[in-house]
Parts: structure tokens; sequence; C-alpha cells
């Protein structure tokens, strides 16, 4: 029988060859090194042949699943090739059913959040078992495709993919195409995360202004390069940031520059996304205003309406997750300073400067403990807020 090291380590010869499982199902390896796999049945006393699909795009387990569906026809006395397989499992195939729940939960996402969920869908899930008819999919598959993850030692990720399939299933119960849910199964079996640990942060204004100097010549796209100033600039979370829109500026001329985000891109409980109160207000300070105007001035005559992303790396697409990291790994900061980190490097060096805590923790998007107080005063504490991000956009950038 094959396996699916077997599978992965077939290499080309100067003559076409086949590897065989059971029940007829074969690996076909071309000259050229395209892989596939391909049943042979008989059917109406003539020995026939039926390709299932390519390697990696169908796995071991979705060939298996897919020649047990053939086997099944054969038995009704119905001819594969033109009784296809896809007629009774392309409709209810997992990947087509995730992309329904994923079209169906989108509306209550961020654009960030839908795109990381379908990624993470088609890189680590859909090429395992994509291919399979969801209620073939079992536990040892789904363990198995969450092993590979956990092979490049992203325990974090295997969880949260584990928990996105487990979503699947359950969107595909309430729609009577599944009948349980194996993955909630696997969750016992996975290997737990490391405990977490804090973010790595650069403390003194010293060091990050080495660390802004450094990342400017390390050769990325310019568009990395410019969220990372308007990060350290602006102290936002790193997810606000991929996800900012040049709709959300307001008053970019003017006197009172301000960064708008929307309540439905913040880290609030799934209430208080709906509501526009709770929008989270940066005000800019001229340094950030000015790396804008610099992004304006390099953009394309037909951008210059301002709307779309702001980091766009060219189609629409925001920038990668690990993208500022590795431009700081990349500058010699590896180890000791995230994106993520550029919260606790405002929060610290403003404290020690002897700024009020609660203006800070505002800042920061953090909800503040005095409820009534924070009711009052709106105005007031918008400028307190402009101030403070005025004194820390100073200290990091020369005008």
């Amino acid at each position: 029988m094959l396996t699916n090291a077997a599978v992965k380590a077939a290499r080309p010869r100067a003559a076409a060859y086949k590897l065989f499982d059971q029940g007829g199902l074969h690996l076909y390896v071309a000259p050229t090194g395209r892989k596939s796999f391909r049943i042979k049945f008989r059917f109406g006393g003539k020995e026939l042949l039926l390709t299932i699909g390519a390697v990696p795009e169908v796995s071991l387990d979705a060939a298996r699943a897919r020649c047990d569906q053939v086997r099944e026809l054969l038995g009704r006395g119905q001819d594969p090739r033109t009784c296809e397989v896809t007629q009774t499992g392309k409709a209810r195939a997992f990947a087509d059913v995730a992309r329904q729940w994923h079209n169906h939960m989108r509306p209550r996402w961020t654009e960030v959040h839908a795109g990381d969920v379908l990624a993470s869908l088609e890189r680590d899930v859909f090429p395992a078992i994509g291919a399979m008819p969801i209620g073939a999919v079992t536990v040892p598959v789904i363990l198995n495709a969450l092993r590979v993850i956990e092979e490049r030692g992203s325990y974090v990720t295997a969880s949260r993919v584990r928990q996105r399939i487990s979503a699947v299933f359950a969107y595909a119960m309430a729609h009577e195409l599944a009948d349980q849910d194996p993955a909630a199964i696997v969750s016992r079996v996975l290997t737990p995360p490391a405990p977490a640990q804090h973010h790595p942060a650069l403390l003194e204004i010293a060091d990050v202004r080495e660390l802004l100097a450094a990342a400017e010549l390390v050769d990325v796209a310019p568009a990395v390069k410019r969220a990372s100033r308007f990060l350290a600039l602006t102290a936002v979370r790193f997810a606000a940031l991929r996800g900012a829109r040049w709709e959300e500026i307001e008053d970019l001329g003017g006197a009172a520059p301000l960064w708008r985000v929307p309540a439905a891109r913040m880290k609030l409980a799934a209430a208080k996304k709906l509501d526009g109160k709770n929008d989270h207000l940066v005000p800019l300070s001229r340094q950030a205003v000015a790396l804008l105007r610099e992004i304006c001035g390099n953009m394309h005559q037909g951008d210059a309406n301002m709307h779309g992303l702001i980091f766009d790396c060219g189609g629409g697409r925001t920038i990668g997750e690990k993208s500022i990291g590795a431009l700081y790994d990349r500058a010699g900061f590896a180890g000791r300073h995230v994106p993520h980190g550029w919260r606790a490097s405002f929060s610290t060096v403003m404290n020690e400067r002897g700024a009020d805590g609660a203006d800070i923790e505002r800042a920061l998007a953090h909800s503040p403990k005095d409820k009534v107080k924070a009711a009052y005063d709106r105005s007031e504490r918008l400028q307190r807020q402009r101030d403070l991000f005025q004194e820390w956009a100073d200290l990091l950038v020369d005008l």
C-alpha cells in the first residue's frame, strides 16, 4: 500500500510508472514529474481508467475516499465515467462546504481576518482534505493534516486551524451535510502551544530610533517600511494597521488630522463591533501626516481618489502577517522587538516621561476604569491624546 511518504518521495523517471495502493487505486508518475491518482476498474467486461486528481491538490486520503465512491457506483451498476464521482461528491466536498461557511461568516469579520481565514484553509487544509466528501472526512485524516502544521512548530496555528475545521463541520451539520464533527475529538490530542510569552519590545527611546533607522536600510517592499513607521507612530494593534483604509483618515490637510479605526476592526466584543461609538480615534502627529502624504505622492494617478488600503502591496493586497516582524529580524533586532512591541514601547516611554496614565491607556484603546469620567470632556481628552502622540512622534522621528 502507498504511504504519504512514498507519494512525496516519488521522482520522475525516463518512462512513466505506477505505484499501487489497493482496489485499483495507484499513483501515476509522468516523466515530467507530474503525479496523479488514478483508479483502474472493470465495467461492461472492459478494463477502464479514471483519473481522480493530481498531487498535491488531492491527498492520498482524499484519493482513497474518491476510490471508495467509484466502487460504490460500480456496485450499483453505474459507470463512474458517465455518472461521475463529482456528481455525488463535489457539491459536498469539504472545500466547497468550507467556502460556503466562509461566505456566510464573512460579513461578520474584518476584511483582513476573512482573508487570513481563507488563506489558512487553502494553505493547510484543502490540499489534504479539500477534495474529500465532507462525510468521508475522519478523525485520523484531520489529525494527519494538523500534524503537518505542528511539524513546522506552528502549534498555535494548528489549534486555530482545527477550530476553523470544526466550525465548517458545525455549519455542515446545521445544513444536514454531515452527521458529526470529527475535528472536535482532534483537539484532545493536539500538542498544546507553549505558554504565552510577553512580546519582546525595546523600551529605550535611543533603541527604538536605532531600529527605525536600521529598518530603512533593509531591501523590502516600500509599503512594508511605511507600515512599520506608521505602526510606530500610532501604537495601534497590527491587525488595525493591516486593514487601514484611506476612507478612515479625516482632515488630513486640516488642523486636526485623525485616523478613525472602525469598531468592526478593533479587538472588541462582537456586540461592540457593531456600534460606531466604539470607533478608536487616533490623532495623527505631524510625522504621521507627512508619512501619509508621502504615500499619496507615490500613488498612481488612478489611485488618487483616496480609497482602498493605505498599505497596499499591489492588487488590493495588504501587507503580510509576518512582513514587519521579518523586517525587524533582517534589521538585526530579532528577539528584541516585534510589531506588537510598539505598544509597550509607547506606554513605557510616555509613562516614564510623566504622561497621564489614563490618556496612555485611552491612546492604546484600552477600556477606561472610570466609565463615568470617560464619558465627559471628549474633546478635551482627544486634544490631550493629540499632544501625547505628538510628543511621542517628536521623540521617534525628526521632521
